[in-house]
């Protein structure tokens, strides 16, 4: 074999490598997507208990990325990606096994650590074999194309699966896919790049525990309330400790992120825009699957269906975007994909709770699958082609933590803010509720101490009443109970679907203004000199 003929075949293997290992990370994170309803029945959750199913992933895989990144480009990428494929077999035979909402929390954060590696380092391998910008656009394109796939597989497969009682199946799949990769990893091309790079145990340590701060205060809030101590507490330590990350990355001689590169205004705008437009984007999508599932109680195979109209437009359309960002400016891509973002969620908020027609979300969900395809891949492809080929994988791991750091936010915030709602229209009119049941004491006692502890949600979806005493059986759960719970859900996630959809028309309008006058050259142009990447635009 010539050597042109051994690198041809290397770029190849290498590809194919990393676009599998980003679908089998989206496999993974997306999974529970179709399945909260399930878990809701099947473990008893509240409403945060359910948000912190994606929360856990979510989590380590947010706040690890960029040091994932270093790793990666001190020591090689190849072996790093096989060892994150192997840590998502070991969190998913967790989950598989968890009998338990805490349990599955375990597998969650283990493969969650699993994602923080696949993510960034297969990104970062496909840029360090691409030989030109042309092509490396073609495999971010191609990357883009997989992440979304295995965001349409996954709910599917976990539907279908569910549908048949068998919801555990679906992580022996991400098992078997993990074994897949690490052996197409094996005939990818190693690369690194050490240059400049070492590993920031203050700035990882920090960014970390702030992020992490943040992430529980937003999500434990939304039921033990957002004026308790530790609450309040949780929140000034992750703005105590983000701060300190942001002083020492301005200070340390190598830092885990390069602050300076966000003075090039075009790199600017779009991280704002990719943390603001990433969290409507997943936002719609776990409250879809909240609607659907945790509150009309329909089956996973339906909410499967529609994350099927979500992501395979990204997948489907992949010629066609890799084309737009090679051809047309990045604004006019990334503000059309934001409009189309925000209809989704606005439209979405018209909906009745009462109405049990579940295709009625088919247009709306496409819209959504469409405004993605359109923004994920300019995303990254700007943060690329904005710095030298060197720092592919500092970029890469940037990219991808601003990005998650949205998805991140999506559900966590959303939930927050839909389940305080939720839970404080129950409060409000609960005593009427009661009194209009026809329940007697101690059964009204209990029923009541049952919205207060576990909300709406639980009332929701609680058949009965639990009995006071081995002597009091359990009664079913009064009607109006029921539909106060039930109302107040829905009318809770309607403004959800609407903060989601304005959310999205602020990146939108963000792109359109923030990146008037900046053209191709002005974001993808290689700099030598890396003083030169803070450069104005």
């Amino acid at each position: 074999m010539t050597q042109t003929a051994a690198r041809r075949q290397g770029h190849t293997a290498t590809v194919l490598a990393g676009c599998f290992a980003v679908l089998l990370a989206q496999v993974a994170y997306s999974l529970p997507g179709a399945l909260n309803g399930t878990f809701q029945q099947e473990f008893q959750t509240t409403g945060a208990e359910l948000t912190w199913i994606t929360a856990a992933f979510a989590i380590p895989m947010v706040v690890l990325e960029l040091t994932t990144g270093v790793i990666g480009d001190l020591f090689g990428r190849k072996r790093l990606l096989q060892a994150g494929a192997a840590l998502t077999i070991a969190g998913s035979v967790i989950c598989y096994l968890a009998g338990t909402v805490q349990v599955l929390w375990i597998g969650q954060v283990v493969a969650g650590v699993g994602a923080a590696i696949l993510y960034p380092i297969s990104l970062a391998m496909l840029a360090a074999v691409s030989t030109s910008q042309e092509a490396r656009s073609r495999s971010i394109a191609m990357w883009a194309g997989f992440l979304s796939a295995g965001a349409a597989i996954s709910p599917l497969m976990g539907g279908w699966l569910a549908a048949d009682g068998g919801w555990r199946t679906s992580y022996l799949v991400v098992i078997a896919a993990s074994v897949v990769s690490i052996a197409i990893t094996q005939f990818a091309a190693d690369s690194s790049a050490p240059e400049g790079r070492k590993l920031d145990v203050p700035g990882q340590v920090t960014l970390a525990l702030g992020l992490i701060a943040l992430l529980f205060a937003a999500t434990q809030g939304s039921e033990a309330g957002f004026a308790r101590p530790e609450i309040i507490g949780a929140f000034a330590a992750s703005v105590v400790l983000l701060g300190a990350f942001v002083v020492i990355e301005l200070r340390t001689e190598v830092p885990l992120l390069r602050l300076t590169i966000f003075a090039n205004r075009s790199y600017a705008v779009v991280a704002v825009a990719t943390v603001v437009g990433m969290f409507a984007f997943l936002a719609t999508c776990y409250s879809m699957s909240i609607w659907l599932g945790a509150i009309q109680h329909q089956s996973a195979l339906r909410v499967g269906v529609l994350f099927l109209f979500i992501q395979g437009p990204a997948f489907l359309l992949v010629p066609v975007v890799s084309h737009l960002i090679r051809n047309v400016a990045p604004r006019w891509v990334l503000t059309t994909g934001f409009v189309l973002i925000a209809v989704s969620g606005i439209w979405c908020s018209t909906f009745d709770v009462h109405d049990p027609s579940w295709t009625r979300f088919m247009v709306p969900m496409l819209a959504l699958g469409v405004g993605f395809a359109l923004t994920v891949g300019s995303i990254t492809a700007v943060a690329i082609n904005a710095v030298p080929l060197r720092l592919a994988g500092m970029a890469s791991a940037t990219t991808n933590l601003l990005r998650d750091f949205g998805f991140a936010l999506g559900p966590v915030l959303i939930a927050a803010f839909a389940v305080s709602r939720a839970n404080g229209d129950l409060t409000q009119g609960l005593g009427p509720a009661i009194a209009a049941s026809g329940l007697k004491a101690p059964y009204t006692e209990v029923a009541g101490g049952l919205a207060q502890q576990g909300g709406a949600m639980a009332v929701n979806s609680m058949p009965v009443v639990p009995g006071a005493g081995p002597d009091l059986p359990p009664v079913p759960m009064p009607d109006s109970l029921r539909v106060l719970a039930f109302e107040s859900l829905g009318n809770a996630y309607n403004v959800a679907f609407l903060v989601a959809g304005l959310c999205a028309a602020v990146a939108a309008v963000l792109t359109l203004a923030g990146l008037f006058g900046s053209g191709r050259a002005d974001v993808e142009e290689h700099l030598d000199d890396d003083d030169q990447l803070i450069a104005a635009t």
